[in-house]
């Protein structure tokens, strides 16, 4: 028989039904144009469809061009530098902005607005700007050059081989930001019982964050390296913007590959094959997250 606690409560199916019902159009949207677009793509990037799709399937020969086509391959490379850099730097830098911010200094809100405002802009924004400020005839190197340094030489954007360095300063200007507000909310999350704990015991503060905060801040870091990881990724207007691929094609990037494939050089085949290769990135980072923090968690 069952208890009277139960008695009245409904069926999981219709619990929060309006809820439910409300979410339809959105999850109907998701499963038509994200999932049906994602097939969509995969499928014809077996094809030789040019201009036009056409499902005309060669197999893997689409893939084997990519991986045979030294533009690809330097993208390639050229994201993971930039990758493997902004996860190392933007949280390092985005810990220790977050851990100062901690330590509820005066004029908190105002730096904090500081530090967020360049995430506020437009990647295209952000790449002109910092083209300008590594021009050499007007930017960093020639402020420099006018105090007497006459040597001093510092133009990234126009050396094909640290090129991807000058687009790493601009995005991790751009992003560090928000890496902070995360982390700091992360902080602030913490039993302040911790805290005073660890310096009644006389832990060192280094320590306490090492050994204590970071890994009671999991959760917090894995979403932060999904949310990095995502945008690394999608890397685009920062490079149209501050070098368009160059030198030659020095900085190109998988994105502004598919791009050009398939609304320049009309090779939709190509543009399809190289966009599912960006899927299946994207798909290594965030199904083992969504296992971490969903299917990993055992049922109490």
């Amino acid at each position: 028989m069952a208890s009277p606690s139960h008695a009245g409560r409904p069926n999981k199916l219709f619990r929060n039904l309006n809820a439910k019902i409300a979410s339809i159009p959105m999850v109907l949207t998701a499963m038509v144009i994200f999932l049906g677009g994602t097939i969509w793509t995969v499928v014809y990037s077996f094809t030789n469809s040019r201009l036009l799709p056409r499902a005309n399937f060669i197999g893997f020969e689409q893939y084997e061009r990519l991986w045979d086509a030294p533009r690809w391959i330097i993208s390639i490379q050229n994201l993971a530098i930039y990758g493997i850099l902004s996860l190392i730097f933007s949280i390092m830098i985005g810990f220790l902005l977050a851990a100062l911010m901690d330590q509820k200094i005066r004029f908190e809100n105002a730096f904090r607005t500081i530090f967020l405002y360049p995430f506020a802009l437009s990647f295209i924004v952000t790449g002109l700007v910092w083209q300008w400020i590594l021009n050499p005839d007007f930017g960093v190197q020639s402020i420099v050059r006018s105090l007497g340094w006459e040597t001093f030489t510092f133009n990234p954007l126009y050396n094909s081989d640290i090129v991807i360095y000058g687009i790493l300063i601009a995005g991790l200007w751009q992003g560090t930001g928000l890496v902070m507000c995360l982390l700091l909310a992360g902080l602030r999350g913490i039993d302040e019982d911790i805290w005073k704990a660890s310096r009644v015991d006389g832990i060192p503060m280094w320590k306490t964050y090492l050994f204590i905060i970071i890994p009671m801040m999991r959760p917090v870091f894995i979403t932060t390296l999904v949310i990095i990881t995502s945008g690394i990724v999608r890397l685009y207007d920062l490079v149209v913007a501050q070098t368009s691929g160059g030198p030659g094609i020095a900085s190109e990037v998988p994105a502004k590959y598919v791009y050009d494939y398939m609304f320049q050089a009309q090779n939709l085949g190509q543009g399809f094959a190289a966009s599912t290769m960006m899927l299946l990135t994207v798909a290594i980072v965030i199904i083992p997250w969504a296992y971490l923090e969903f299917g990993g968690k055992k049922r109490g």
